[in-house]
């Protein structure tokens, strides 16, 4: 059976959910799995997906209200046993620094540059791969 990843979009706007799903599409790199999304607009449901099923990587929106997707991104770190890489979604390129204080492994800046959102994705698949802790369908 071939493995499938699944990553977790969190963000309180439909649209940019929508986006980072188009962007990367069903297979963002030939190299990697298939992938199936979870979509989360809230942190209390973030919190219990992370809890209650397996998430290979985490794409987190900085710019979501009223948790942003930088300090969720601390929290999860802190308190998620074994927690998933995070894509963090920034406003700005200021924010960068920002960014590496929250310990996300990838940025990507607003809006959703589909390449670069491709490519830091399966980048974080990569390595998630090469410690087999990937799912399988």
């Amino acid at each position: 059976m071939q493995p499938t990843a699944t990553v977790l979009v969190y963000s309180d706007n439909a649209t940019t959910r929508e986006q980072v799903r188009l962007a990367a599409g069903r297979r963002p790199a030939a190299d990697v799995p298939e992938v199936r999304y979870l979509e989360c607009a809230t942190l209390p449901v973030l919190l219990s997906t992370l809890e209650e099923q397996h998430v290979d990587v985490c794409v987190l929106d900085g710019e979501t209200s009223p948790a942003g997707g930088m300090g969720v991104c601390r929290q999860i770190k802190d308190e998620i046993f074994e927690c998933p890489p995070v894509l963090l979604l920034i406003g700005r390129p200021q924010d960068a620094w920002l960014a590496t204080w929250s310990r996300a492994e990838a940025t990507v800046a607003h809006p959703v540059d589909p390449v670069a959102l491709a490519d830091a994705l399966a980048g974080l698949l990569r390595r998630r791969a090469a410690r087999g802790s990937l799912a399988r369908a």
